[in-house]
């Protein structure tokens, strides 16, 4: 199966394109740090990575093992683990297109 390519946005375009991405990632993020800073998101979130260290544990996992998956799964938590996954995965996406040329 073939993938169709989209063709390159003209200067016009991709100025409204960067206009309005330098708007809406702003308010991105500001709504994306106000669930964090919210203290009863912060309470569930805490109970989240608690119970998956407890299930890990439980699964058979030594502590130290369970910690560092915690570890990763808690970064998924944090507004840097979001941006960094984001842009591993926008990478990743072009690197695939690239081998498609």
């Amino acid at each position: 199966m073939s993938e169709e390519k989209m063709p390159m946005p003209d200067a016009k375009e991709l100025k409204e394109i960067l206009n309005t991405v330098s708007t809406e990632i702003p308010k991105l993020l500001e709504s994306i740090g106000k669930v964090f800073s919210n203290p009863e998101n912060a309470n569930q979130i805490g109970k989240a990575v608690a119970q998956f260290y407890k299930e890990l544990v439980a699964a058979g996992m030594t502590p130290q093992q369970a910690f560092e998956l915690t570890k990763e799964y808690m970064s998924s938590f944090s507004l840097g683990g979001l941006i960094s996954s984001g842009m591993k995965t926008a990478t990743e996406m072009g690197k695939h297109h690239k081998d498609d040329d």
